[in-house]
């Protein structure tokens, strides 16, 4: 799923890296003839790219950046007291991940972004890709909560 690079950095070995505002990052390296991207040389050139949206496989894989921290958790929801928002498409904010984590029971995570249905239960929780809509339903009795992530430090 493409993202928009939010900045830039270079890596151990001086390679520069675009910040994706999903919290992954993605190396962007001007090597002819396999990668032409002379704009990366210089700081004008980077910064004529800021919003411009690559593909981030990571999001694909619905893997939560390994730098983000939890900040936020519902509380325990039942069969009966899951709100109503969360049976219905919704999606986070830019930039905020989260788990679904299932304590007894099962529970259907329906992934409407990337078309795909997944059967959580205890040990085998959901990931939640920020600003991709989704909805969560019971599959009998079931106990769950969600927790949400982001960067550590505010500037990603």
């Amino acid at each position: 799923m493409e993202r928009p690079i939010i900045g830039f950095r270079t890596d151990d070995e001086g390679h520069w890296v675009a910040r994706l505002d999903c919290g992954h990052a993605q190396h962007v390296r001007h090597t002819p003839p396999f990668m032409n991207r002379p704009w990366v040389m210089s700081e004008a050139g980077r910064a004529s790219r800021l919003g411009q949206r690559l593909d981030c496989v990571r999001c694909d894989a619905a893997e939560l950046p390994a730098e983000f921290v939890a900040y936020k958790r519902t509380p325990i929801f039942d069969a009966a007291t899951v709100p109503a928002g969360l049976r219905r498409n919704h999606s986070t904010r830019a930039g905020v991940w989260a788990r679904i984590v299932v304590l007894d029971g099962a529970l259907r995570y329906h992934v409407a972004g990337a078309a795909t249905v997944q059967d959580l239960s205890r040990g085998r929780g959901g990931v939640v890709v920020p600003e991709v809509l989704h909805h969560v339903e019971p599959v009998g009795t079931v106990r769950f909560y969600v927790e949400f992530y982001r960067a550590a430090d505010p500037t990603g």
